[in-house]
């Protein structure tokens, strides 16, 4: 696929700082960039905006916002005011997405996390509507339901959003989380054919994890059928950026030019999001 429609995600070269992530992404030819908010954490946002712009980058998303589980009022409470501020974040940015990862409470059942999921997305919801940005629920792998979110397929995600029926409120399809689903060809056609395929990311998963969560690898590195869930995803008509978002020690540690390098030869048997 051609760079400029692929986009990279900030904590995909965590060392390097948002000044140091929008020169590189615009050196090496990508044309998205999506801000994850510990990169801006003390920065002029007036400035991150205009120098991405200045840059040539599309501002796709800004990542993360949800976490709306706790054991208490009170968590939950300040869940809210930290979604409030991501909003606030994203417009003065420029960024029309926010990704929701989406949360879940140790110790609490699977339903009560999911009950105060729709919950704390009914309160932000008039927030982002009056800012203008839309809200992209990301399903997250069945090993991250115990902490991480309890929206873990595709199909809670659709159903999720289809019962909420807001039309900001939409999906965003991460291979690394969903590649196992039986009928995930299904339920990529059902998210599009509503209107709420917000986002697609790409990695690999690689069955030999040193961990969990900071070891993911470049698409074809492991056994998600990246090429095959995006010519799925660009056939039913998805016309978004390719989002490049990896978590990995082991490139982290690496010269990240060299690392986008790598990334952008691993795009290359993926589809344009021109239909061909």
């Amino acid at each position: 696929m051609e760079l400029q429609h692929a986009t990279i995600h900030t904590f995909t070269t965590r060392p390097w700082s948002i000044d140091q992530c929008i020169e590189g992404y615009a050196r090496h030819g990508f044309g998205g960039i999506s801000v994850w908010r510990e990169h801006i954490v003390g920065e002029d946002l007036s400035h991150v905006k205009k120098k991405m712009h200045d840059a040539g980058l599309q501002a796709t998303s800004l990542v993360r916002g949800g976490f709306f589980t706790g054991d208490t009022a009170e968590k939950r409470k300040a869940a809210i005011e930290e979604n409030k501020r991501a909003i606030a974040e994203a417009e003065a940015l420029g960024i029309p997405m926010i990704v929701l990862v989406c949360g879940a409470t140790p110790g609490q059942i699977p339903s009560d996390n999911f009950l105060q999921i729709e919950n704390g997305i009914e309160e932000i919801l008039p927030f982002a509507e009056a800012a203008g940005i839309r809200l992209a629920v990301e399903p997250l792998h069945p090993m991250y339901a115990g902490d991480r979110s309890a929206v873990c397929s595709m199909k809670d995600a659709n159903d999720l959003v289809e019962r909420m029926g807001h039309p900001l409120l939409g999906v965003a399809l991460d291979v690394f989380h969903v590649w196992w689903e039986l009928n995930l060809y299904e339920e990529i056609e059902r998210c599009f054919d509503e209107s709420r395929l917000f986002a697609f990311h790409v990695c690999d998963f690689k069955p030999e994890m040193s961990h969990v969560l900071l070891d993911r690898g470049l698409p074809g590195e492991g056994v998600a059928n990246v090429t095959v869930i995006d010519e799925w995803v660009r056939s039913a008509g998805f016309a978004g950026h390719t989002e490049v978002e990896i978590f990995s020690e082991k490139y982290w540690a690496m010269d990240q030019d060299e690392f986008l390098k790598k990334i952008a030869t691993s795009l290359r048997p993926l589809r344009n999001p021109a239909v061909d």
